[in-house]
């Protein structure tokens, strides 16, 4: 809570440090001093800052973002109504990233000087070295404009829309949805997925190759244990806390709206909606997007201690 507290705090000062003034995003240019005094006053700005700030954090406890004016609707619809298209992306690509580093990590390390270790080195340093806007815009040329394979932006629906579909038309119209889901969101999730692809491949190496060299592990082959079961059950496990670490910030990050990518693809995420509002100097947005960027970096750690506790029991004795 505290860490929430401070969250809020901060985006709440950055209005006032920040140049300009949120009068003028709102008022005519030809606006008298008595109307910009009066548009003040509607938007409390004439209060002492302390007394604005216990305004705001009391609506905040009531789930009021605030208002905006230029867009003329609740800060919080706006902001709540974009984070689903977040969420999807970040999760998307959190998927693909550990679909295919793991396994990659692991054989680079169980065959390493081979020629699959060297695949997945080089793999790992084009992929971490790849600017995310750029393959986006080599994926959209090549699969979506040349040969026709995938949308060139856009997000047609919401994932959970496909659910309303499964019981308001049934199983067919629900394949049909989730099918253009998939087809919409599989660049953005690969032009993102792929840095973290090639950061958690090199960590799922470097731990695989420290755990293999320890004596437990030779003593499961000792055993007789099959080589399949002491690299995945035991050595794999062992190595998954520093993974699950690394995966659980970068998944906060894409919470907090991957900017470029969601350009690149139109997606209507929290960061085009934090881009556009801070061009348009629409305060109650940017920080109702802020704060929300702020909780879902809280939750994602909470989540990853208790990804720890099972991972490794001995983090909570």
């Amino acid at each position: 809570m505290l860490v929430v507290w401070g969250v809020v705090t901060v985006v709440f000062g950055l209005r006032f440090i920040t140049p300009g003034n949120p009068v003028n995003a709102v008022a005519p240019l030809d606006a008298s001093p008595e109307l910009r005094q009066r548009i003040a006053e509607e938007l409390g700005l004439n209060r002492p800052v302390y007394v604005q700030y216990a305004d705001y954090i009391w609506e905040l406890l009531h789930g009021d973002m605030g208002y905006s004016y230029i867009s003329s609707i609740d800060a919080s619809t706006i902001v709540l109504s974009k984070l689903p298209a977040t969420l999807e992306l970040a999760v998307a690509s959190t998927v693909v990233a550990i679909v295919l580093s793991i396994p990659l990590g692991v054989v680079s390390a169980t065959r390493r000087h081979e020629p699959a270790d060297y695949a997945a080195t080089s793999f790992s340093l084009v992929g971490i070295s790849t600017p995310n806007f750029w393959l986006g815009i080599m994926l959209v040329l090549l699969l979506s404009v040349e040969l026709n394979l995938f949308p060139t932006s856009g997000r047609a629906f919401g994932f959970y829309r496909s659910f309303e579909l499964l019981f308001a038309e049934g199983v067919g119209a629900f394949w049909a949805a989730i099918t253009g889901w998939l087809w919409h969101i599989a660049l953005p999730a690969v032009t993102l997925g792929t840095y973290f692809t090639a950061l958690v491949t090199r960590l799922t190496r470097s731990g695989m190759l420290d755990e293999l060299g320890k004596q437990y592990v030779r003593a499961t082959r000792a055993k007789g244990l099959p080589e399949t079961l002491v690299r995945y059950r035991h050595a794999l496990k062992n190595t998954l806390i520093p993974v699950v670490t690394v995966l659980g910030l970068q998944m906060g990050t894409l919470i907090g709206g991957a900017v470029i990518t969601e350009a690149v693809f139109s997606w209507p995420g929290l960061g085009t909606t934090l881009i556009n509002a801070i061009n348009a100097r629409d305060w109650p947005i940017i920080q109702g997007t802020l704060i929300v960027i702020g909780v879902g970096f809280v939750l994602v750690n909470v989540l990853v201690d208790a990804l720890y506790a099972y991972l490794d029991p001995q983090v909570v004795e």
